[in-house]
């Protein structure tokens, strides 16, 4: 275990956990999917920002330096502890789908089928920025344009990329356009790992917001500019769609799991399935199992299945229709579940639409002060729409992919107005009313599989962050099939297949977490804080 004291900074793409030892010398614990960003958090919480301030440095040093995943562009879902007021609070950034939606081209046998996936009818309503605007109205200490130096000297000066992203950008390069290749390609071919990205017109971009908020973006001349590229690709997405958008504060799940209270955010975002997930688990007979053991990951397979039928049965916009949640998480029903799953075979149970996008980004900021950020911010799939706006450097999200449009009227259509569902799920674990922990990942569908298991890692099995982060994972993420980590044992996949699973190998997650250390008195001596070391070099720490 590596020990950092006052003047240790631990910067690296592979850390094992990390332990603040004196509370004198603490300042905060920052965790997310890139160094730098990380970087940026920890210079904002040693200018005696707080978590809050901390958040936006890194949400925006992120749309920098991991521009495919998340921005201004995107969308996101966060959940705050403010430990002044004593509240767990869950700030929608989804936004809505535009007002101009036509769900019929996104309908067999339209000509247009599938328009959504990407390109221009795939966007829509950017949420972000009203988000960390929010967040630092309610929040904030720092003033507004300190936050977003890091960013803003990220882009404008360049950063060294590295060989997942130059991968990434490698894989989307032919989708972008002449305008966007300018910034992503050297002499018409894609960047490549140890060249420099500059991100000129985003520096600009974050300059305007540094100065003037999030107005130019929704009311001014850059969504004037966003409106103009909208109109002339064809997307629904337009100016009055910007002008509507707000962060909306809503009311967190929360869910007793062996005497922890575990928040998450509440609909329209599709978290409660973790929850279905922990329910199941506490009412199982066999109290005893062992980590990974087939028995333990054979149960947790046929328990996602189950939480699975419940987000298909009940992930609707709550403007909409009101999801019975409460009977969903009540003792009977999760009893009744966990009872009726078949403790030696496999269930058949086949998932209607194909795995999402893993193109996630996740980050948790623990301060001082005992302020909590778990955040969980997306461009949907690899770059979104792989539509970037001319003049501005940004990219817009893909959104509109992840509404189901069959039947047509269904409650998860995308119809005008209404709120997007996402599959985050941002976690914070209080005990004894104190904050224990917060955490989170990237992963479509295998995000409220992940989640789940980190916890129990955590509080059944007893686990540091990093470790729980760490052990090898399970999901049912595939049509008809399961997928583990590679460091599962053959002799646990044999049993696994011998009970009738399928089983694929494949590596699961890119989470962070953060867990706080406390001494006999009960008061805060350390964080305890895990990265994946799953993400290819793109995950970092520090801890002060």
């Amino acid at each position: 275990m590596l020990k950092k004291y006052t003047l240790t900074i631990l910067i690296s793409a592979i850390v094992l956990s990390c332990q603040v030892q004196k509370e004198e010398a603490l300042i905060g614990s920052v965790a997310s999917a890139h160094p730098l960003a990380t970087q940026a958090g920890l210079e904002v919480l040693e200018q005696g920002g707080n978590a809050f301030d901390a958040a936006i440095a890194v949400a925006s040093t992120l749309n920098v330096v991991e521009p495919m995943m998340s921005g201004i562009g995107g969308y996101g879902t966060i959940l705050v502890y403010d430990s002044e007021s004593d509240a767990v609070r869950f700030l929608n950034a989804s936004g809505r789908f535009p007002i101009n939606t036509n769900t019929d081209l996104m309908r067999a046998p339209t000509p247009d089928f599938m328009v959504n996936r990407t390109g221009p009818k795939s966007i829509s309503t950017p949420g972000n920025l009203n988000a960390w605007t929010a967040i630092h109205e309610s929040y904030g200490s720092l003033e507004w344009d300190d936050l977003f130096d890091a960013a803003i000297d990220r882009a404008e000066n360049g950063f060294t990329i590295g060989g997942a992203t130059a991968s990434q950008i490698q894989r989307a390069f032919d989708d972008f356009s002449e305008y966007a290749q300018g910034f992503y390609g050297k002499d018409g071919k894609a960047l490549k790992e140890g060249e420099r990205l500059v991100q000129t017109d985003l520096a600009n971009t974050f300059k305007r917001i540094a100065k003037e908020g999030a107005a130019p973006f929704y009311h001014g001349d850059i969504a004037a500019a966003i409106d103009k590229e909208m109109q002339r690709v064809g997307s629904f997405l337009s100016l009055e769609d910007l002008k509507q958008n707000q962060a909306e504060w809503w009311e967190p799940y929360k869910f007793e799991y062996k005497g922890y209270d575990v928040y998450t955010a509440s609909l329209p975002a599709n978290s409660f399935p973790a929850f279905v997930n922990l329910g199941m688990m506490q009412e199982v007979e066999e109290q005893n199992l062992s980590h990974n053991s087939a028995e333990y990951l054979h149960l947790f397979a046929e328990m996602t299945k189950e939480s699975y039928k419940s987000r298909l049965a009940y992930s609707f916009d709550p403007e909409v229709r009101e999801a019975p949640i409460d009977s969903i998480l009540s003792e009977p029903v999760l009893n009744a579940m966990s009872n009726a799953i078949d403790r030696n075979k496999a269930s058949e149970f086949v998932l209607p639409f194909k795995p999402e996008s893993r193109n996630t980004t996740h980050f948790t900021i623990i301060d001082k002060w005992g302020n909590i950020v778990s955040a969980t911010q997306t461009l949907g799939n690899l770059f979104g729409s792989r539509v970037m706006v001319e003049g501005t450097g940004v990219w817009l999200n893909n959104s509109m992919a992840y509404a189901t449009y069959e039947p047509k009227g269904n409650p998860m259509d995308a119809f005008p107005g209404r709120h997007k569902l996402s599959g985050d799920c941002p976690i914070i674990i209080m005990k004894d009313g104190t904050p224990f922990a917060a955490l989170g990942t990237p992963g479509g569908h295998t995000i409220t599989q992940n989640v789940p298991q980190i916890i129990f890692n955590l509080i059944d099995f007893d686990m540091g962050m990093q470790e729980a982060i760490d052990a090898p994972k399970l999901v049912f993420a595939e049509p008809d099939r399961i997928i583990v980590d590679p460091g599962l044992s053959e002799d646990v996949i044999n049993a696994l297949k011998a009970k009738g699973h399928n089983v694929m190998t494949r590596t699961i997650g890119n989470a962070t977490g953060i867990k706080i250390l406390r001494d006999g008195q009960g008061k805060t001596n350390g964080f305890d804080t895990g990265i994946d070391n799953r993400g290819k070099g793109r995950s970092a720490v520090i801890d002060r």
